[in-house]
């Protein structure tokens, strides 16, 4: 039996839920540049992040879509991140327990304070009360409207609950 062998993969879930944690692993695993899709919309700079035009956001998009392997983590449920999941050969969707996410959050937000955890933005009680609002939304809407948009692609999705679900695709 061959084995099927992804090189591009498509990672989402809540915030809290992994995404970047997976990206890392697999991307350490198979030799496969990893991107987040925050950093697509966002340019990082040290005055502060400034947010790309549309234009500048799909040209960046594509020009990593049409590289021969990638790994992209984020959940934005807009129609630009559609030619991701046209373009993915796997997709995972994390599912990780609600409760567990809002332990994350705070764990997290704790961590980037007392700086023991990098940040690609500046970790303020807004963001930490928004992180709240979009894991909630996730839980109450946003599955609901992933399946509903995306599921065409169903074939290529994975639905994983918790990090032994993984480790069956990697071994």
């Amino acid at each position: 039996m061959e084995k099927t062998i992804y090189k591009r993969i498509h990672i989402i879930g809540s915030v809290g839920s992994g995404k970047t944690t997976l990206a890392k692993e697999i991307s350490s695993r198979l030799d496969i540049p990893y991107y987040e899709l925050d950093n697509v919309v966002w340019i990082r700079d040290k005055s502060g992040d400034i947010r790309r035009t549309e234009q500048e956001r799909e040209e960046y998009l594509n020009s990593i879509l049409q590289s021969d392997s990638w790994i992209i983590e984020g959940i934005h449920n807009e129609d630009w991140v559609s030619n991701c999941f046209q373009s993915a050969d796997l997709i995972f969707f994390l599912d990780t327990k609600y409760s567990i996410r809002t332990y994350r959050i705070i764990k997290r937000f704790l961590k980037q304070k007392l700086r023991l955890e990098k940040a690609n933005y500046t970790p303020t009680l807004v963001i930490f009360f928004k992180m709240f609002r979009w894991n909630r939304y996730f839980e109450d809407v946003g599955k609901v409207n992933f399946f509903n948009k995306y599921g065409i692609h169903k074939d290529k999705i994975k639905v994983i609950n918790n990090a032994n679900c993984i480790k069956k695709y990697f071994n």
